[in-house]
C-alpha cells in the first residue's frame, strides 16, 4: 500500500468513525471518555492492520489480537453492553477498511461503511420499535398502597418523578418507617435513557426515588 492509498483510507475511516461516534452514539451518549476511546482506538488500528498487511505477516493474527481486545473489560470503570457493541464496531470498521483499501475496493468501502452508518442510525433512533421500561423506587406515602387508592398512587408517582407510569408493582413495605419497594412501568420516551455521571465517566441507569 502507498502513501496516498494509506492516508486516503485513513481519512474514510476516520471520517466514517467520527460521524458514527459524533452524530450517533454522542448525541444519546454524551461521555467524553468514550469519545477519545473510540475514536483513538478505531485510528490506531487502522495503521496496525494496514502495516501488518503490508508486511505481509498473518492477519489472522492481527485479528484475533483485536478480538481477545475487544472483549475485555476497563479496569476504571464498567462499560455496558451497549458501549461495547460501539467497541467492536469501531475495532471491526478499520479492521474492514484496511483490507478493502489494499484490494483498491473503493465501492464496496463506501457501501459496506454507509450501510454500517444507516443501520448504527436507525436502532439509535428506536425507528420501529416501541419500548417499556421500568424503575424500582423507594416509596414514602404508605397510605397509597391499596387497591381502592390505586389512582392516587399512579398521580402522585407520576407527580413525583415525571414519568408516563401506567402500572406498579408493590414489593416489599417497611411499616416501622412507612416505606414501601415500588417497581413502576412506564412507556420510554424516545432516545431517552436516564443515566449518572461521576468523575469516571458514564456509569450505569439510574433509579429514581420518591422520597421527599
Amino acid at each position: 500500500m502507498d502513501f496516498v492509498s494509506l492516508f486516503a483510507g485513513f481519512a474514510i475511516n476516520l471520517l466514517i468513525a467520527f460521524t458514527i461516534v459524533r452524530f450517533i452514539y454522542y448525541p444519546a451518549n454524551p461521555s467524553k471518555n468514550y469519545v477519545f476511546t473510540y475514536l483513538a482506538i478505531n485510528s490506531v488500528i487502522y495503521f496496525v492492520v494496514s502495516f501488518l498487511a503490508s508486511a505481509e505477516l498473518s492477519l489472522g493474527v492481527g485479528l484475533g489480537l483485536f478480538a481477545i481486545f475487544s472483549v475485555l473489560r476497563y479496569r476504571t470503570s464498567t462499560m455496558s453492553t451497549r458501549e461495547m457493541t460501539y467497541l467492536f464496531i469501531v475495532i471491526a470498521l478499520p479492521v474492514i477498511n484496511s483490507v478493502l483499501m489494499r484490494d483498491q475496493a473503493w465501492t464496496v468501502l463506501l457501501a459496506v461503511n454507509a450501510t454500517m452508518a444507516g443501520v448504527l442510525f436507525v436502532l439509535e433512533r428506536e425507528w420501529g420499535f416501541h419500548f417499556e421500561s421500568s424503575q424500582r423506587i423507594r416509596y414514602d406515602r404508605i397510605d397509597l398502597i391499596t387497591p381502592e387508592r390505586c389512582d392516587e398512587l399512579l398521580a402522585d408517582l407520576r407527580q413525583r418523578t415525571g414519568l408516563p407510569i401506567k402500572g406498579v408493582v408493590i414489593g416489599r413495605l417497611n411499616f416501622l418507617n412507612d416505606t414501601a419497594e415500588l417497581r413502576v412501568f412506564y412507556d420510554e420516551p424516545r432516545n431517552h435513557r436516564p443515566r449518572r455521571y461521576n468523575d469516571t465517566g458514564l456509569t450505569d441507569e439510574a433509579e429514581p426515588t420518591a422520597d421527599d
